[in-house]
């Protein structure tokens, strides 16, 4: 769901003996410690579940909200001697999505294992991708309110995700749900590029743009679909080397991924400026109190022990496969932008805003294809957005679909209804889901538009006014107004806004 509001990105002024938080518009977020100002660091690590019927090593199910353990095969549980066959689709949605990301596609690629224990991790390693992903670097640009700026990629590679473990259904017990176990991810690596909460919040949701128009990750973070590690550290500004990082794991919300950026970095220049140093380690953000808490300490690749997996060979891509995923790409949204700046004189925001999901885009072409693109572009970014707000819905599920917001706009249009009444129909559709051509006949909604009824009404109400009529043409053009109100109150609004003033020109002369 789209919002009117344009993104504003803020810096924050963390005042060291308050506590303050103070914004203006910039790009940076900068750190008022006691000594000097401090500016933050921040990579992600995005863990995006691959769309794909079954898992990455085996046939089971992904479909979500499933009854637990309902969707575990032989090999996602583990069972001695079941062997791993990799999922050729999610190869290709990896592939795919790399090309999205204007990223090098590596053709020979190695999987892993990732060796630590957990209770939700059967086999006691995770089968991942470590010196040999399938994707290198690449990079995305973010459309901020001072100027683009491009992220870069780091890499992207395959993995399995681990199962769930459940803590709250028994006081004394923890529980393990293996549904999930399997699941293809693909951890897409920023570069530490970001340099604000605003500017992660702006890459998350271009990231989750560009896949969700591939169809390679729906993106529903409300379903576990789309996650993130946030790398966090801070420097002096000006410094350009990078501090030591504390990595916060397994956040699922935008928001949070803010309200977690601002604990830690506040939480190291205390540290720093009390004389004591930061410990690289792994940490949790707790939603309730609204802080950082310790896990452990950050582990380096050496500690998992990486090894190629025996049980499964390397991957080598034909580079024919890769020219055909790319040929097949479709329009992504930076492409779609500058399209519809050109062909439907939109701004770069209005554009910005109307690409910036799949679903959006496409309604807002199936509309204008057949409309006037002026009143297409106000009524969607106005009163339809307004609408899903106010419900809290997607542009998916609104009851006014594209067909009948174009007849409503066409309606409009045409001069069978005004701009006022239109607001009237719209507020009966977007309850009902009715037919807006329905509303307007079983209510008599339509505009009079046949020229001598409208001078029949006019004749009348200048016969009731010779004394303005002839005050208007002395001078008096302000009456003008006057004489248009009279005439919609004796028509009972239905008269044609644009005729009446035609012919009340013609008869004031």
């Amino acid at each position: 769901m789209q919002s009117k509001r344009k993104l504003i990105l803020n810096k924050f002024l963390i005042d060291g003996g308050k506590n303050r938080l103070m914004s203006d518009r910039s790009e940076k977020y900068l750190i008022n410690g006691e000594k000097d100002k401090w500016e933050v660091v921040i990579g992600l690590e995005v863990h995006a579940q691959v769309t794909s019927n079954s898992k990455l090593f085996s046939g089971s199910s992904t479909t979500f909200g499933a009854e637990p353990n309902t969707q575990v095969s032989l090999v996602d549980s583990a069972f001695p001697g079941m062997l791993p066959v990799i999922n050729e689709y999610c190869v290709q949605q990896a592939v795919k999505t790399g090309l999205g990301l204007n990223a090098k596609i590596n053709p020979y690629s190695v999987f892993d294992r990732k060796n630590y224990f957990y209770a939700d991790l059967p086999q006691g390693y995770q089968i991942s991708q470590y010196k040999n992903p399938i994707v290198g670097e690449g990079e995305i640009t973010l459309d901020l309110p001072n100027g683009s700026k491009k992220v870069g990629i780091e890499r992207l590679h395959l993995e399995q995700d681990a199962g769930k473990s459940i803590h709250d259904l028994d006081p004394s017990n923890t529980f393990v749900d293996l549904n999930r176990s399997g699941v293809a991810l693909m951890e897409i690596v920023s570069k530490p590029d970001l340099r604000s909460p605003d500017e992660v919040n702006a890459y998350v949701k271009k990231l989750r743009s560009i896949m969700r128009y591939l169809g390679t990750c729906d993106g529903n973070m409300q379903e576990g679909s789309l996650r993130a590690d946030v790398n966090v550290s801070v420097r002096k500004e000006g410094d350009t080397k990078l501090g030591t990082r504390c990595e916060i794991k397994n956040v699922n919300s935008i928001k949070f991924m803010q309200m977690a950026i601002i604990y830690e970095s506040k939480r190291q220049v205390e540290l720093l400026e009390s004389g004591k140093s930061i410990d690289q380690e792994t940490r949790l953000f707790d939603i309730k109190k609204n802080e950082t808490r310790s896990m452990r300490s950050k582990e380096d690749a050496h500690d998992y022990r990486y090894f190629p997996d025996p049980d499964l060979l390397p991957l080598n891509l034909d580079k024919k496969l890769i020219e055909k995923i790319r040929k097949d790409l479709p329009e992504l949204p930076d492409e779609k932008k500058e399209r519809f700046i050109k062909e439907h004189s939109l701004t770069p925001y209005e554009a910005n805003v109307l690409v910036s999901e799949k679903e959006i885009s496409n309604y807002f072409e199936e509309v204008i294809k057949s409309s006037d693109k002026k009143l297409t572009k106000n009524w969607i970014m106005g009163d339809l957005f307004a609408s899903l707000n106010e419900k809290n819905i997607s542009i998916s599920e609104s009851p006014v679909t594209a067909k009948k917001m174009a007849e409503l706009i066409d309606s409009i249009s045409s001069g069978v209804i005004s701009g006022r009444t239109a607001k009237e129909v719209f507020e009966i559709m977007k309850e009902t889901g009715e037919d807006p051509k329905k509303i307007i006949e079983s209510k008599g909604l339509q505009q009079k538009s046949d020229p001598k009824e409208l001078e029949k009404i006019i004749d009348k109400i200048l016969s009731d006014n010779k004394d303005k009529a002839e005050q208007y043409k002395s001078g008096k053009d302000k009456l003008f107004g006057f004489f248009v109100g009279q005439v919609m109150k004796e028509s009972g609004g239905k008269a044609n806004p644009q005729l009446v003033n035609e012919i009340l020109k013609k008869k004031l002369k």
